[in-house]
């Protein structure tokens, strides 16, 4: 395969300055984020010593981001997303600041940690759904495949820039780690300030309950959307082992410093897949291959749950990561290309809340199964589970295997670097 069409397409960061602004203020908010996202599980574990505990902060903020997801998505094709994009960022960087308040304080509250990260994870479900609905309306349809993946790789490559600096920061300081994240919301603000109005198409609808339901009407009536929903929630919730890595590294692998490196894996790995994703636009059957990359998901999990040595171990969650970017690209695709722009935002929110809150149901899962039997036991039976559940999925939803690019008005390559 030549080189052009193997790397990922630029084209979209070049033709559209709104992309461009709406993708580099993600990008920079994303990873300021992962600070956060390794800080507080650290924090928790380091004030109980449990990893059941840790693996309940996940639950904590499971209700809040699918309540704001189901009612977020009707504000997305409401309102001008700039507006609400303006608002959830600058209340983001507010609950970050409790965060920093809280461990700096002489004795830092547990309940705090759960609380402010919950507010973060609700208003997460309103702000990543608004924006994933805006691209659509920033990039023509031939180069929407293409921005899908570029978003991917920006996206994973914050995943493994922010969690492994994010480690070696919160090992110097908690606070300073949430007050890097603070200091990243600043810039993605003033990102988003300098873009033009996003409003939905015709006008928008009411929000509410009548709008998100329809959305999830919607969701129903499409068995290929209803099945890449299903299958990246089985990889979620069964092989997503992250509320393991704080005990697997000191613990098991004796090597406290390396949960940072534990928690940027699998993104490292994502972030290949995604740089070298030319490929996968070009991919006619993109259901077949959704249903593939979380096999390959599982798989490597399984691996991960054995794997004797640090260096093992990092390689499998590597390669977990790889597979999912090359799911993630496909499932968006697949999701996008279904979906009339009115609904957009409301079925990018129910999308959101499947993406985040699976991994979250993960969390509970693997601690529970950890606290019952250890977190090896944890890890393996967590990727068996889900090889399982794509053998499932394959068989319930034949729909989303039969999904073919060229049927929804986008076929061939998405083009060279």
């Amino acid at each position: 395969m030549p080189v052009v069409g193997l790397l990922v397409d630029l084209s979209p960061l070049r033709r559209s300055p709104q992309f461009r602004l709406l993708t580099v203020g993600r990008l920079v908010s994303l990873a300021g984020s992962q600070f956060t996202v390794v800080a507080a599980p650290v924090q928790v574990f380091s004030l109980t010593g449990s990893t059941l505990a840790v693996g309940l902060l996940g639950l904590a903020q499971l209700p809040p981001l699918l309540l704001a997801s189901f009612l977020g998505g009707t504000l997305a094709d409401a309102f001008d997303r700039r507006r609400v994009l303006l608002v959830t960022q600058t209340l983001l960087a507010s609950a970050s600041v409790g965060l920093a308040l809280n461990a700096a304080a002489p004795s830092p509250r547990v309940w705090l940690v759960y609380v402010l990260t919950a507010v973060i994870a609700a208003l997460s479900g309103i702000d990543a759904p608004t924006r994933t609905a805006a691209v659509p309306g920033l990039v023509s349809a031939s180069m929407l495949p293409a921005a899908l993946a570029l978003s991917q790789l920006l996206f994973q490559l914050a995943l493994v820039v922010g969690p492994a600096v994010g480690g070696l920061v919160v090992a110097r300081s908690l606070t300073l780690a949430y007050l890097v994240d603070v200091a990243t919301f600043v810039v993605a603000i003033a990102a988003v300030a300098l873009m033009d109005p996003l409003p939905p198409e015709g006008g928008g609808t009411p929000p509410g309950w009548r709008s998100a339901l329809e959305g999830w009407r919607h969701l129903r009536a499409e068995p290929a959307v209803l099945g890449a929903f299903v299958i990246d929630l089985d990889a979620m919730v069964f092989g997503m082992p992250r509320t393991l890595f704080p005990e697997l590294a000191e613990r098991v692998f004796a090597a406290p410093g390396a949960v940072g490196l534990l928690f940027a894996a699998p993104a490292a790995g994502a972030l290949v897949g995604a740089a070298t994703s030319g490929w996968v636009g070009g991919i006619e059957h993109q259901g077949r291959g959704v249903i593939a990359a979380v096999a390959a998901w599982g798989a490597a999990i399984t691996v991960f749950g054995v794997a004797p040595w640090l260096w093992l171990a990092l390689a499998a969650l590597a390669a977990a990561g790889w597979a999912d970017a090359v799911s993630a690209v496909m499932r968006n695709t697949i999701i996008q290309l279904s979906v009339p722009d009115r609904l957009r935002g409301r079925l990018s929110a129910l999308h959101i809340a499947n993406v985040s809150g699976g991994p979250r149901l993960g969390d509970v899962e693997s601690g529970v199964v950890a606290a019952v039997t250890d977190v090896r036991v944890s890890a393996w039976s967590g990727g068996l589970a889900c090889l399982a559940g794509v053998a499932l999925v394959a068989h319930r939803f034949g729909a989303l295997a039969r999904w073919r690019l060229s049927d929804h008005g986008g076929a061939g390559p998405a083009g060279g670097a």
